[in-house]
């Protein structure tokens, strides 16, 4: 890899920044949705990187200043869906497939990952992100894992993150798909640091720098103190609705109170 990137209009910025290896989903006009081709290009380059002595560290970033990654490409789905023939029939399996084995992949990388959770963060891209070794959030990350909205369950191993998570939160979370700020991803398992959007081009660049330091201490020096989580604030109420044993009554419990994340936790359900 070199300094800059080989495609610099294609849909993934892969290069070497310094020790850095450098993703960049490069897709601004659809909020950096995740294709196959991505996913594809992201294994390759984590392979190659894994026995690269040149390469200390791999930081996955997002182009533009909406999101991260909004999620697979949907259109892309239906397209496929839409052809009905037996190749385009197997699309989605063949993307879930190679996707997940790229999530794992993340999840068990020797080297240390950072991941720079700004804007947008929904499915696909939490499964990029929140299963890394290093998860940075901003004042301007929203996370969720909205599958139930359309019928699914919460995917990109989803239900792993969600199982981990403190008290009810992952029973509230993965049903309802409720949208987390930075500070609630922190809370709920799903990231570990907090740093101004502001802060971010700074920490990254101290990242490509060998001479900076190691990776673990650039990331601590960096760190901010977290603000107020509303997921946090809501714990009690969250803990006693979703205590429940069944959808049913769960809905039940949240009939009986007026609070209004209650209600608006009714309103979902249903």
């Amino acid at each position: 890899m070199t300094d800059t990137p080989a495609n610099a209009t294609g849909e993934c910025l892969i290069r070497r920044e310094g020790r850095a290896g450098r993703i960049t989903l490069n897709r601004p006009e659809a909020l950096n949705a995740l294709t196959l081709g991505m996913v594809h290009e992201i294994t390759k380059a984590l392979d190659a990187w894994r026995g690269d002595a040149k390469v200390e560290v791999v930081i996955l970033d997002g182009a533009g200043d909406r999101a991260l990654c909004a999620g697979g490409d949907v259109v892309a789905f239906y397209h496929a869906s839409a052809k009905g023939s037996a190749p385009q029939a197997g699309f989605g399996r063949g993307f879930w497939r190679d996707e997940y084995h790229l999530n794992a992949m993340i999840h068990r990388y020797p080297k240390p990952f950072v991941a720079i959770m700004d804007g947008i963060v929904m499915g696909g891209g939490v499964g990029l992100s929140a299963h890394s070794r290093h998860r940075i959030v901003t004042e301007k990350t929203m996370v969720a894992m909205p599958e139930t909205t359309i019928g699914l369950v919460p995917d990109v191993g989803g239900t792993y993150l969600l199982g981990k998570a403190q008290g009810r939160f992952g029973e509230y979370l993965g049903l309802t798909g409720a949208r987390m700020s930075g500070a609630d991803a922190i809370q709920a398992g799903f990231a570990d640091t907090f740093v101004s959007r502001a802060n971010i081009a700074a920490l990254v660049a101290g990242l490509c720098d060998g001479a900076a330091g190691p990776v673990e201490e650039l990331i601590e020096e960096a760190s901010e103190a977290v603000p107020q989580s509303q997921l946090s604030a809501a714990r009690e109420l969250i803990t006693k609705i979703f205590a429940e044993d069944s959808v049913e009554r769960i809905a039940d419990a949240a009939l009986g109170s007026v609070d209004p994340i209650a209600q608006k936790v009714r309103a979902d359900l249903q």
